[in-house]
């Protein structure tokens, strides 16, 4: 296990600035997400610190030892990638055990390491097939299998789960999470999915524009946003924003409230008129139009009986909505 800390991590693609002076601790033992919209600069940061890229600026500390300059090989991290990127003239054994080969290592070392980690993959059944024979979770538990089986210091993940259905991505998030949680081992997660970061991470990391724009555990990030663009972010459906005469009556800019938090009530002082009802099985989000124009959605009961074009009212708890200032920050909470 290993802590990872960045200080000072620039990185320049001409005259786009990837990555800007990026200060940050990845703890031992713990599952880290770089989570933010495409182009943030989350990969670029991965990559840096997998040694893929070569910083401009700044010092990697892997084990309190400055590894900036080191090559890859010698960093003791493995990495999983969105591609499978298997030998797919090889079998699963042989891909499982290909790094060790090529690193010298003794045949029964291999053969030992390879059967370890088949058995606490499930993959100690498919050993003898090729990956044209197997799945698309098949695949990538391989593919995880290949970087367990060097025993590395940390995991980097790149979006590893993005080529998945639905189904077989859910039941990957908790196969790679249980994993991590069982070997202890340091595990750093790119994606843009903030479903993954929500379920997953230790510590969410919210990247734009090459900076981070907050960090902390998954209820930290979404009880108490440091911004709109995090609030925006970090939840799903989207938190509703309100501007004008709603946000100037919580002397705000701009207030936020949460889907969950809208509750059906006649009595609401949110009223407008029904533009569309998705039901979803277990719930159903409400889609509906203020006078002013605005768009807001509402989660609600599955039963819920609502016309296009009919009206509804919503209330909130005063305390579950967000008041963000001119600058996008986020206001301290009203009285």
């Amino acid at each position: 296990m290993s802590a990872i800390v960045l200080e000072g991590v620039s990185k320049r693609f001409g005259d786009h600035l990837a990555t800007d002076h990026i200060d940050l601790v990845i703890p031992d033992g713990q599952f880290t997400v770089f989570v933010g919209p495409s182009g943030c600069g989350k990969t670029t940061l991965l990559r840096l610190i997998a040694g893929l890229e070569e910083m401009d600026q700044g010092r990697l500390m892997i084990d309190e030892v400055d590894m900036a300059h080191t090559p890859p090989s010698a960093r003791g991290l493995a990495m999983v990638f969105q591609s499978y990127a298997l030998y797919p003239h090889m079998t699963v054994r042989a891909n499982l055990g290909f790094a060790l080969k090529v690193a010298h290592q003794r045949a029964t070392e291999i053969s030992q390491r390879v059967e370890t980690v088949a058995k606490m993959l499930n993959l100690d059944g498919l050993l003898d097939r090729k990956p044209a024979e197997l799945s698309g979770g098949q695949r990538q538990r391989v593919a995880i299998g290949r970087a367990l089986v060097r025993q590395p210091k940390a995991f980097l993940f790149d979006e590893p789960l993005s080529n998945l259905e639905a189904a077989l991505r859910a039941q990957m998030r908790f196969e790679i999470r249980r994993l991590q949680q069982e070997l202890g081992i340091t595990a750093v997660y790119v994606t843009h999915d903030q479903a993954e970061a929500m379920t997953m991470a230790d510590q969410i990391v919210v990247f734009r524009d090459g900076r981070i724009e907050q960090k902390g555990s998954p209820l930290e990030i979404y009880r108490q946003p440091a911004n709109i663009f995090v609030a925006g972010f970090i939840g799903s459906p989207q938190m509703n924003f309100l501007n004008g005469a709603h946000a100037a009556h919580y002397q705000a800019t701009t207030i936020g409230i949460r889907p969950e938090h809208l509750k059906l009530d006649p009595n609401g002082s949110l009223k407008g008129a029904v533009r569309t009802v998705e039901h979803l099985g277990n719930e159903a989000l409400v889609h509906a139009q203020l006078p002013d124009g605005s768009m807001i959605t509402a989660r609600c009961s599955e039963d819920i009986s609502v016309p296009g074009g009919g009206d509804i009212a919503f209330a909130t708890d005063r305390s579950l909505i967000y008041r963000f200032g001119a600058d996008g920050r986020t206001l301290a909470a009203t009285a």
